[in-house]
């Protein structure tokens, strides 16, 4: 079972898990505390204009208990009401009396006195109030214009008053004229404003503090209820990359069941591989024994048959060499966990060249590149690409083969450059294809650049053939690279997980 790649890691990538749960968060968050500034600035709104006009109601009470006729028929105050703000002009809280006619009605309302008697907080003005005059001892509220163009909220009342009496109708003594009187107190609403005001701003700032409170909260609950998928993240990188072949590692109740079945999928994946390879070698084997039957039977014969039947039999060993090969590495490259260090199996190698190839006296060298390179993959495979490749450059280069690696990104790069003749563009692709050979004179069965790119593929990687410095062929090899165990990749750059 192949693993892919992991993706660099991304605190907040587009569609993961924790965008999806800080979003609904963030969301409920932000709609809970819309909904708490708008209750709770209401209810002190209402609770503010509540005291408002329960003050107004106050004062109109004390006007009411203080308004008396005396004996000139003067409407007065017996004395004057409390609060000191009713003596300083344009203050923001006035009363006035109005006289209305002993009768009150729609048409004699317009001949109301208005403002028989006012607050000195008044000074000049007189309250324009609606001509509708309420029933005796009702009380209305209403808002109007006043001083200076403020807004003010307004309470009335309407009393009856005997003259030269000190309080209302329905005194004991002798019923004589009473005289009708609106009370009016008012006072300008910016005084329940401003507390609204500066209580919706103060509600703002702890609720906003408490926002971001929950926030925080919310953001450091994800990042820590979702580390334990990092943690898996982790654990699955160290089998991609052959530092481990099962996830290891503590992990929560809901991740272990998990964890467990993957971990048992690779024991079983693991197990179906080797009976492959097992199954795979026993019929290599099987094979082999006739064929070596046959051709001892027809080596000591010097006729056609026998040349036709040695023939045949040599060809059939190839191909169940061939195939073993790479069926062995198509089962060995669904193990994950492999990793292959790259420069132990090329310096062996190159020594091994040497020795196969003494008696020309090639100079092998092999340039530096960083001990950290490792192929993601099986060694012997790794050998067997390399081998084909470096005995092909060793049988056509004059004099010299050099051999080059780096890492580009999660791949291996590895060029083999020879000084020989070289191969046409338009027969490079031929020499892919097994049993090809580009000359006749150099000796091989025409399979070595044939393996050597099949057994890439296998492992998705990739042979290419171009133009050496060195004046004869390169061939560039591409395949998977294998994360370090320092936890750093390939190249000596920092894991992106």
């Amino acid at each position: 079972m192949s693993l892919p790649a992991a993706p660099r890691f991304a605190l907040f990538a587009r569609g993961s898990l924790r965008i999806r749960l800080l979003a609904g968060t963030l969301f409920w968050i932000a709609a809970s505390i819309a909904v708490a500034a708008w209750g709770l600035s209401s209810l002190f709104r209402e609770h503010v204009a509540t005291q408002f006009h329960a003050e107004l109601k106050t004062h109109l009470d004390q006007l009411t208990a203080q308004l008396a006729v005396d004996g000139k028929g003067q409407a007065t105050l017996a004395m004057p009401l409390s609060d000191p703000r009713l003596s300083l002009p344009y203050s923001g809280l006035y009363w006035q009396v109005d006289e209305l006619p002993a009768e009150v009605d729609s048409a004699s309302a317009r001949t109301t006195l208005a403002g028989r008697l006012r607050s000195r907080s008044l000074w000049d003005s007189v309250l324009a109030v609606p001509p509708e005059a309420p029933a005796d001892g009702e009380i209305h509220q209403h808002r109007l214009s006043g001083p200076g163009g403020s807004m003010l909220g307004m309470v009335e009342r309407v009393i009856r008053v005997e003259e030269g009496s000190g309080g209302t109708e329905g005194s004991d003594a002798g019923r004589r004229t009473a005289r009708a009187f609106r009370l009016i107190v008012a006072a300008d609403e910016q005084l329940m404003r401003e507390p609204v005001s500066r209580f919706d701003g103060a509600l703002w700032l702890a609720l906003g503090i408490l926002a971001a409170g929950l926030v925080v909260a919310a953001l450091v609950q994800v990042i820590v209820g979702l580390a334990p998928l990092r943690t898996l993240r982790a654990a699955l990188g160290r089998v991609r990359d052959g530092d481990a072949q099962r996830l290891e590692g503590r992990f929560p109740a809901e991740i272990a069941p998990l964890v467990d079945e993957f971990n048992t999928v690779l024991a079983q994946n693991a197990e179906v591989v080797e009976r492959a390879r097992t199954q795979a070698g026993n019929l290599a084997h099987a094979l082999k024994t006739p064929l070596s039957v046959l051709a001892n039977a027809a080596s000591g014969k010097h006729d056609e048959l026998a040349r036709l039947i040695v023939g045949q039999v040599d060809t059939a060993k190839r191909q169940v060499d061939y195939h073993l090969a790479r069926a062995q590495v198509a089962a060995k490259r669904c193990l994950p966990g492999a990793r292959t260090p790259l420069r132990a199996s090329l310096e062996a190698l190159l020594r091994t060249m040497r020795r196969i190839h003494a008696e020309r006296q090639l100079e092998l060298l092999l340039r530096p590149f960083a001990d950290s390179l490792a192929f993601r993959g099986e060694e012997q495979d790794l050998q067997e690409i390399l081998g084909n490749l470096l005995d092909n450059a060793c049988k056509w280069a004059r004099s010299r083969v050099e051999v080059a690696a780096c890492a580009t990104g999660d791949r291996l790069r590895i060029t083999i450059d020879d000084d020989g003749q070289g191969i046409a563009t338009s027969d490079r692709d031929a020499v892919f294809r097994r049993g090809v050979r580009a000359d006749q004179q150099v000796p091989g069965s025409g399979l070595g650049l044939s393996i050597a790119d099949d057994l890439a593929q296998l492992y998705a990687g990739e042979l290419s053939l171009a133009d050496s410095p060195l004046g004869g062929l390169r061939v560039v090899l591409s395949l998977p690279a294998a994360g370090s165990s320092s936890g750093r990749s390939a190249g000596g750059r920092p894991d992106p997980a």
